[in-house]
């Protein structure tokens, strides 16, 4: 249990806001990459697939359906494994399974054997990877924290950009054995990344203060008492219903534009600007977070995101023409940029540092049910009334729903939380915090008496310097 004790944000340690944080921030940047992009990098291989096996696409997509929902799904068990292990081993072995999942994946003579490889395997290998790196980002960074948050998300269309190509000139040049073992290579990576996220060490303390500090904590391996937190629970609820249609267009839009006679390569190439408007909506969305009078108010313009998006995804439904198609695509990687940068920094804002790794796997593990049901639904209602214009307007409701549900629940709920801290461990945390800087509040109440007793008792330590070791890199 030492691993978890030092690797838990122990309560004192303030983030460095810098330093070794962005070594952490450019470890999250690639497994945020790969976490998302490889699921669907790795349909370029599905018409090979398809040759080799005899089977039909939908076949092959339950390949990308599993990376999914492995990445989504597991979030509970990578909760438990980050508060019983640490986030470093987590990682580590986390990289070990993605990449040998791919690895074993190119010696498989059956589609099945694929699923269980590419898919389970591969899947929990980056899900274990995925939790873990951001719960170090929240860590390392608390005033910088949306900016890290929107360049750690950028990482996804960067990636998506890259892997789809290199997929591509892998299958020419290599076939898809061959292009499944150098992917499963490249996943070696995520153990590289994981050796960046070093634990933050407590500042040193006296004898006299030690033996409470160690009884104090308890750590849970997953702490159920989130969803005492209303902001939790209505958070939950609300990105669960953005789910259903967030992830919707990006699929359809290319067969959108093929249906109304274009041809492949033009079709394909709107998710290419969508793709290079998001790179750069995400930082910027997360430097906009970061400012003095909109921090406060990031679960308003995480709602405004989810309207705007909404909203595109019903304007996008009377598209007739190419170039409404492309007008749609630069508003979507607007509106899907800022969602996917300030998703997580909400999340964060709400329930804390010392929550943070249990409500992440919870909330990953409500989302996962939306992420299977979503686009299967929206293809369903397109097999029925074979117009894509119905399935954009159910994705747009459902989005601007999820906008009107955290909206609604921050004016009634969240809003009207009281600023002390939650837990008497946030509460500890804040006092060890103050005391770390130096820095008394002027109504704290302190018995002199003691304070004199203690400065008696130990003169040779009056005036030392606690260094941590995380911010002098």
């Amino acid at each position: 249990m030492g691993a978890v004790v030092a690797d838990d944000g122990p309560s004192g340690v303030k983030a460095p806001d810098g330093g070794w944080g962005w070594a952490v921030l450019f470890g999250c940047f690639i497994i945020t990459g790969f976490s998302y992009a490889f699921p669907k990098a790795v349909s370029v291989f599905f018409k090979e697939l398809i040759r080799e096996f005899g089977i039909g696409y939908s076949d092959t997509a339950w390949i990308s359906s599993i990376l999914l929902a492995m990445l989504y799904g597991t979030g509970p068990l990578c909760s438990v494994c980050v508060n019983r292990f640490g986030c470093r081993p987590v990682m580590l072995v986390g990289g070990l399974f993605a990449s040998m999942g791919m690895v074993i994946a190119s010696f498989c003579t059956s589609i099945v054997q694929i699923y269980l490889t590419a898919g389970v395997i591969t899947g929990l290998g980056l899900a274990l990877n995925f939790q873990p790196s951001l719960i170090m980002l929240n860590r390392y960074f608390d005033k910088r924290r949306p900016l890290a948050n929107g360049l750690s998300a950028a990482g996804s269309p960067v990636f998506l950009c890259a892997l789809s190509p290199l997929g591509q000139i892998l299958q020419h040049e290599y076939g898809w054995r061959g292009g499944f073992l150098i992917l499963g290579g490249m996943l070696l990576n995520c153990c590289v990344c994981g050796a960046l996220m070093r634990p933050l060490e407590p500042p040193k303390k006296s004898e006299a203060t030690k033996e409470p500090a160690e009884k104090k904590v308890k750590k849970k391996l997953l702490d159920f008492s989130v969803f005492k937190d209303g902001g939790f629970v209505i958070y939950t609820l609300a990105a669960s219903i953005m789910v259903l249609g967030l992830f919707v267009p990006p699929v359809f839009v290319v067969s959108y534009a093929k249906d109304l006679g274009y041809q492949d390569t033009k079709a394909a190439f709107l998710l290419t600007i969508l793709g290079f408007i998001d790179i750069f909506a995400r930082p910027i969305c997360g430097m906009v977070a970061g400012l003095k009078w909109v921090r406060p108010r990031c679960v308003y313009l995480f709602s405004f995101a989810m309207i705007f998006n909404g909203f595109t995804d019903l304007m996008g439904s009377m598209s007739v023409d190419y170039a409404g198609l492309v007008v749609f695509c630069i508003f979507f990687g607007i509106s899907y940029g800022m969602v996917g940068a300030l998703q997580f920094e909400v999340l964060m804002a709400i329930v804390g540092t010392q929550k943070f790794s249990s409500a992440i796997g919870l909330v990953l593990l409500a989302e996962a049910m939306a992420v299977l049901i979503g686009p299967p639904s929206a293809g369903k209602l397109l097999d029925a009334t074979g117009r894509y214009m119905f399935v954009f307007i159910i994705a747009g409701i459902e989005v601007t729903t999820s906008a009107l549900v955290l909206a609604l629940g921050n004016i009634f709920c969240i809003k009207k939380k009281s600023e002390e801290p939650h837990t008497k461990e946030e509460a500890a945390e804040r006092e060890e915090l103050n005391k770390s800087e130096d820095k008394t509040p002027e109504d704290a109440k302190v018995d002199s008496i003691e304070v004199e007793q203690f400065l008696k008792d130990e003169p040779e330590k009056n005036g030392e310097v606690v260094t941590n070791p995380e911010t002098c890199v």
